[in-house]
């Protein structure tokens, strides 16, 4: 089986998903695939699998740039599927995370070449990517969510913003819609941050996510499945910086991960049928990472969201989570090319002629 570990990609997460694949081809099993690495510049050109190597093993976890490389040096297409391969024997592990990878474009391209591919289809990758979209589908099936609203950037001015401070009180967070790893996330703590806050989310997307400031634990649980999802035991998050934010995630390193997190066996049965009807309102395939806060004496566990390509580095908190639960880092790479076959084999009997 040629396994095709897709990395890099055009977002602001980059970096992270360099990271992810690097320990990704680290644990395939060589015996079991022919692993080959293919990776996506910062421009959308992508990368042959010598390339691709030689920047995973460099300090800069990073592909080529643009003004760094020739055109000419780089493959502008290299095959997903040689020619002299079926579709059939190929499984592509996309770790792109963030717009143009994780949000059912690379999902799309996928299902059009009728390759097998890891993880959730193009509706559940979108939705999930896509944070205004998919509160309102778990709002749709009565998941607790904390209170938001959604702008697009027309209608992003001082109306929309004194709303948000008369309907979710302050402070708030404000997120880009279409993004992940905390990049583009601020705390506002007062109108004029809120407004630095508004001007941030849209340097990355049209569409920004203001949501109140919930005071809570934060609980994450790990996915795993298709029509028969499974889930994790639960882990906490213990932030260092005032909340989770991209340097307390991957630069500083200093947050804490309780696994499993310290909670009653009522708490964690709950989350974890929680997680599991969230993983399914928002038709997810694959695996998943479904984030909650935790309000103790309040209104219990509240959504706040799902990854459907999650961070994959071996104390990420997905592997993690799997690992506590008994499923060894590359037993769930192989359970991951297992579960995308399944569902290519169930999806290929479709008809497609009337």
């Amino acid at each position: 089986m040629r396994l095709v570990v897709l990395f890099g990609g055009r977002s602001a997460e980059h970096e992270v998903s360099c990271i992810s694949a690097l320990h990704v081809l680290r644990a395939a099993d060589p015996d079991r695939f022919d692993i080959v690495p293919i990776g996506i510049t910062r421009d959308g050109r992508w990368v042959d699998s010598g390339d691709s190597m030689a920047a995973l093993s460099g300090a800069a976890a990073a592909l080529p740039s643009p003004d760094d490389t020739d055109a000419s040096e780089l493959d502008p297409l290299p095959a997903i599927v040689p020619a002299e391969r079926d579709a059939s024997e190929v499984v592509v592990f996309p770790l792109v995370h963030g717009p143009m990878g994780e949000d059912g474009t690379v999902q799309g391209l996928l299902e059009l070449a009728a390759v097998p591919y890891v993880g959730a289809g193009v509706l559940g990758s979108a939705l999930c990517m896509d944070k205004s979209a998919a509160k309102d589908v778990l709002d749709a099936y009565g998941l607790p969510q904390a209170k938001w609203l959604t702008a697009r950037e027309q209608a992003v001015n001082k109306a929309f913003a004194d709303r948000a401070v008369n309907e979710l009180g302050l402070p708030v967070f404000v997120k880009p819609a279409n993004l992940g790893s905390s990049v583009g996330v601020t705390k506002a703590h007062d109108r004029e941050e809120l407004r630095d806050a508004l001007t941030e989310a849209l340097r990355y997307d049209e569409f920004v996510v203001v949501e109140e400031a919930v005071t809570g634990r934060e609980i994450e649980v790990a996915v795993l499945g298709n029509a028969s999802p499974r889930a994790s035991v639960p882990g906490e998050v213990v932030p260092t910086h005032e909340f989770y934010d991209f340097d307390d995630k991957y630069l500083d390193g200093t947050a804490g991960l309780r696994v499993p997190a310290p909670l009653s066996d009522d708490a964690t049965a709950e989350v974890r049928h929680l997680a599991v009807q969230a993983f399914r309102a928002l038709r997810v395939d694959g695996m998943a990472r479904v984030d909650f806060f935790f309000e103790e004496d309040g209104r219990g566990f509240l959504v706040n969201e799902l990854n459907t390509i999650p961070g994959f580095t071996p104390i990420s908190m997905y592997p993690k989570l799997w690992e506590a639960s008994g499923l060894a880092y590359n037993e769930l790479v192989d359970e991951l090319v297992r579960l995308s076959l399944e569902r290519h084999e169930r999806r290929s009997r479709f008809d497609t002629k009337r």
